[in-house]
C-alpha cells in the first residue's frame, strides 16, 4: 500500500502544480480540503477526481454520497483505489 500512497501524494502535487510541496510534507491522514489540512479547494478536487480516473483507470460518480470521504485523505483515497481494483 506504501507505494500506492506515494503514487497518489506524486499526482496530487503533480495534477495540482504545487511545485513547493513534496511527498514528505503530505502526511497520509492529513485533511486535503479545508484550512486546517492541504488547503484544497472544489477546482481541485475535480482536477484530482480526474487525474485519479485516467492512471488508475476508475470510473468515479460524481454524485456519490461517499466520494467525499474517499477524498478526505490520501489514505482514504488509497484504500478506495485498492477496493476498486
Amino acid at each position: 500500500m506504501s507505494d500506492l500512497v506515494i503514487q497518489i501524494k506524486e499526482l496530487i502535487i503533480d495534477s495540482l502544480g504545487l511545485e513547493d510541496i513534496t511527498t514528505d510534507d503530505i502526511v497520509d491522514d492529513m485533511a486535503l480540503f479545508g484550512d486546517d489540512g492541504l488547503g484544497l479547494d472544489s477546482v481541485d478536487a475535480l482536477e484530482l477526481g480526474l487525474a485519479i480516473q485516467k492512471k488508475f483507470g476508475l470510473q468515479m460518480e460524481s454524485d456519490s454520497s461517499q466520494l467525499r470521504e474517499y477524498f478526505f485523505s490520501v489514505n482514504t483515497l488509497a484504500n478506495y483505489i485498492q477496493s476498486k481494483r
